[in-house]
């Protein structure tokens, strides 16, 4: 079971979010609180395994009071966030500073349509329950030696044109691990960088903009028709697929609002597809935390065409290790890395000069 306290400052959004995560027979809501200071008192007290935490509120707002709770509890938070320019800012500082996930409030902070995203949190609050109780039976005290893994089948062939392009793919605990990734990449890289983030709309912009403050490499949402650079990290838009074409000699973005089979919008499997049928460029595929198993079939179409390195962030520096698990139980995978030597092995990569 479960353990879940709500924290919201509506009496109204603390019954709807307690009533739909009671219905879920393996969550069971334990307490709730108002605002940060009784939220800190009420963990204290009834030692719960998850929370939901409304990011606006009086006393102790939702991001003093994260702080406090990863410093004191290292508890897996879900950041119930809104619409707002501020909200969504916000909300990127608390995944930085380490929420498990968010979900956004429909119509304000007092959403009477909640219940378009109850599917959303319930799978939340069990993924972030079934984290916790990983992490509590196996605590990662010392940091691992890396992994001997079987390579994949496929060839790993070189085309010898000097021309590359990277693609990353992530969900849960992505906007942090990118944080740990994208601010260690050289400026001048010797290739454009394409980052599949699930978001909803309207948060990557803001995670675009968090990443290019922090990195001396350009990093910025992607628009479509533009050309994907050398240089430069585009963050696909919530909501968008991405996709990447040649273009008179060089790369092209699309964005698209087409339907996928693993129901992301943006998807990594879109993005790895497209980036698999650039034929004469040597591409690095990247694959980190996240729940499900978005990524892997675009991986083995990937994989098929050639010319490919792929990477996935090991199960020690995860959040979630499921996005990469699929992949590497597949067997599409070459190296498995901490997340904190990931840029490494890109810019080793592709380090060499043109041709």
């Amino acid at each position: 079971m479960i353990r879940v306290l709500v924290v919201d400052d509506s009496a109204f959004m603390r019954k709807m979010i307690s009533d739909f995560l009671t219905e879920e027979k393996q969550i069971e809501v334990i307490g709730t609180a108002r605002n940060g200071e009784e939220a800190l008192k009420k963990i204290e007290l009834l030692k719960p395994d998850v929370i939901t935490l409304d990011i606006e509120m009086p006393v102790m707002n939702g991001t003093d009071t994260l702080r406090k709770i990863i410093e004191l509890y290292q508890l897996p938070v879900i950041m119930v966030s809104s619409q707002t320019q501020q909200g969504k800012e916000c909300t990127i500082n608390c995944l930085e500073i380490g929420a498990f996930d968010f979900i956004t409030k429909p119509s304000g902070s007092i959403s009477l349509d909640l219940y378009k995203i109850k599917e959303q949190l319930v799978e939340r609050v069990i993924a972030a329950g079934l984290s916790g109780q990983q992490k509590a039976a196996d605590p990662a005290v010392i940091r691992p030696e890396p992994k001997r893994i079987a390579k994949p089948a496929v060839s790993q062939s070189k085309s010898g044109t000097g021309r590359h392009i990277v693609c990353i793919g992530t969900s849960t605990g992505g906007p942090r691990a990118l944080q740990k990734v994208i601010p260690k990449l050289p400026k001048d890289l010797n290739a454009p960088v394409v980052v599949v983030q699930h978001m909803p709309e309207g948060f990557t912009a803001s995670l675009a903009d968090r990443l290019n403050h922090l990195s001396d490499i350009h990093v910025k949402e992607a628009k479509d028709g533009e050309a994907a650079l050398d240089g430069c990290v585009y963050i696909a838009p919530g909501g968008k697929n991405i996709s990447v074409i040649k273009n008179s000699g060089g790369l092209k973005i699309v964005l698209d609002n087409h339907d996928t089979p693993s129901r992301h919008k943006p998807s990594a499997d879109y993005l790895f597809r497209s980036v698999g049928k650039l034929a004469d460029y040597e591409k690095v595929a990247v694959i980190m935390t996240g729940m499900g198993s978005d990524g892997t079939a675009g991986l083995k179409d990937m994989l098929a065409s050639g010319n490919v390195k792929t990477i996935a962030e090991s199960e020690e520096s995860c959040v979630v290790f499921g996005m990469p698990k699929a992949a590497v139980k597949a067997g599409l995978i070459h190296e498995i890395k901490h997340v904190e030597d990931i840029a490494a092995s890109i810019t080793s990569c592709v380090k060499k000069e043109r041709v």
